[in-house]
């Protein structure tokens, strides 16, 4: 058997705007993005790196999509960004203005530290050990 996790969704309030923030500010690949409609895109973005999971970014349609922008697990770290270079990473994010809620620790497993997304969402950026 072969199986994996090819995409997550993530809720966005806007298209262009989260296009702009993962390819610019965290230097994302834009996979694809199709138009499906006049008010629904089909939109991938991925780390650059071997065997990326991709994000697909579902721009909220009601009130109850609405509602979880920016707060997909509920304030849970919701996302993990594996790095083979922590300081570079770490050192390009703040020069985009992204902001870090947890320094930089380490822990057993590696270096870590939580920055949130343009929303809200928090992510892990993380250098496992060898």
């Amino acid at each position: 058997m072969n199986q994996r996790i090819a995409h997550l969704t993530l809720v966005v309030q806007d298209y262009d705007e989260a296009i702009d923030f993962y390819t610019t500010k965290l230097g994302f690949t834009l996979l694809e993005d199709t138009k499906l409609s006049e008010t629904k895109r089909w939109v991938l973005v991925a780390p650059k790196g071997d065997g990326s999971c991709a994000l697909l970014l579902a721009k909220a349609d009601g009130q109850a999509q609405e509602s979880r922008v920016g707060n997909q697990a509920g304030g849970r770290v919701f996302l993990f960004l594996y790095t083979d270079d922590f300081e570079r990473d770490y050192q390009a994010y703040q020069q985009q203005g992204i902001k870090f809620v947890r320094p930089p620790k380490e822990e057993t497993y590696g270096k870590v530290a939580v920055f949130e997304d343009l929303y809200g969402n928090l992510w892990d950026l993380l250098e496992p050990k060898a």
